[in-house]
């Protein structure tokens, strides 16, 4: 796992050198952001020192939510989860899957994100499409946005409402793109400071790129 320091309270950690979890330093430790695949528990525990306070997903992916249990399982219940009911219904199997993959997750949240919510220095925002529950977090410190699969930047800022050629993945797990590309302005209109994907690089001064990805959207 690769472990990119982005600033004094954001470290990136990179899965396969595509699939993201971030650490979002708090001052009892860290919130960590998805799980990135199954089987990336320890590594993101080392990561963090051991610190992970909390667990937040953007999406019920399988690349987001991968090692929810195993985190579950080392952690113990003192460290909650979180992820929104839409798409927890979905990992229970009270509502249907979408496209993409979805993995069985046993650990039960011990709460469900809400927009406008606040965990620890993270704002909730709702940004659905990508899945049905999808959200975005952002850093009401510095405005840092962690956009899930809204936006991804492997081959420059897209929208993952548009299948891309060279990296096509995120889109195909689109849910509805219609409803992903409103998301998409939205957070746009956010104006964020720098853009933290869960697939690429983190883009700093992301909003001239943003508009060209929603323009090709």
């Amino acid at each position: 796992m690769r472990v990119t320091a982005i600033n004094d309270h954001l470290t990136q950690l990179t899965r396969l050198r595509f699939v993201n979890a971030y650490l979002v330093r708090e001052d009892d430790g860290f919130t960590l952001v998805d799980t990135t695949l199954k089987g990336a528990g320890k590594d993101l525990i080392a990561a963090a020192g051991g610190e992970i306070r909390r667990i937040v997903l953007t999406h019920g992916h399988g690349d987001h939510a991968g090692s929810v249990d195993e985190l579950r399982a080392a952690l113990g219940a003192d460290v909650p989860y979180l992820i929104t009911e839409a798409d927890a219904r979905i990992h229970s199997g009270e509502a249907k899957k979408t496209s993409g993959s979805w993995p069985e997750v046993r650990t039960k949240p011990d709460a469900f994100l809400v927009p406008g919510q606040r965990v620890g220095s993270l704002e909730v925002v709702a940004a659905p499409g990508h899945t049905p529950g999808h959200v975005a977090l952002l850093d009401t410190r510095d405005r840092t946005l962690l956009c899930g699969d809204t936006f991804t930047t492997m081959a420059g800022v897209a929208v993952t409402a548009k299948k891309r050629q060279r990296f096509p993945l995120a889109a195909m797990a689109t849910w509805d793109a219609d409803i992903d590309r409103a998301s998409a302005r939205a957070l746009r209109a956010l104006d964020p400071s720098r853009l933290a994907p869960g697939h690429g690089p983190v883009v700093e001064a992301p909003g001239a790129a943003m508009d060209r990805a929603i323009a090709k959207a």
